[in-house]
């Protein structure tokens, strides 16, 4: 049995600027997920965070992604891909032209809903409230990094 998603089924989830498309989300059994993440020119895109339980990989297809772990920053290019380890503190950014398109593999998954639920905190009209956004990245294991000098 195939737990793959169809290209016509893909739910398009915002998230600001940002779009992910599911490809596999965990369940089952399963513990990894797989999406696809396009992130356009100067979007607003997440605080510097880690995952308390999810190794994430980033496998860039198209434009350039710049990418950070840990003290490494690099501009990912399609075939190029960077990997997380759990606790490690990571971002990513598009200070490019043009879109950059991104596979992103987290094992186990955060799921889809972690996505909506940002994405509908961000889509609800002025300022983002801070602290729902706070809330539901560590109910999903996210973990906000100190600000510099902290």
């Amino acid at each position: 049995m195939s737990d793959a998603v169809s290209s016509t089924e893909q739910e398009v989830i915002r998230v600001g600027q940002i779009e992910i498309r599911y490809l596999h989300e965990a369940g089952s059994g399963r513990q990894m997920g797989c999406f696809e993440m396009r992130v356009p020119p100067g979007s607003n895109v997440p605080p510097p965070h880690s995952h308390s339980g999810n190794e994430e990989l980033v496998y860039a297809l198209e434009g350039t992604l710049r990418y950070s772990v840990g003290d490494e920053t690099r501009d990912l290019k399609p075939g190029d891909s960077m990997t997380t380890p759990r606790g490690v503190v990571h971002a990513f950014s598009n200070p490019h032209a043009v879109e950059a398109r991104a596979l992103v593999i987290n094992t186990p998954d955060i799921g889809a809903e972690y996505f909506r639920e940002v994405g509908a905190i961000i889509g609800a009209g002025g300022p983002p409230d801070r602290a729902k956004l706070m809330a539901t990245m560590q109910r999903y294991g996210l973990v906000p990094a100190a600000p510099p000098g902290a």
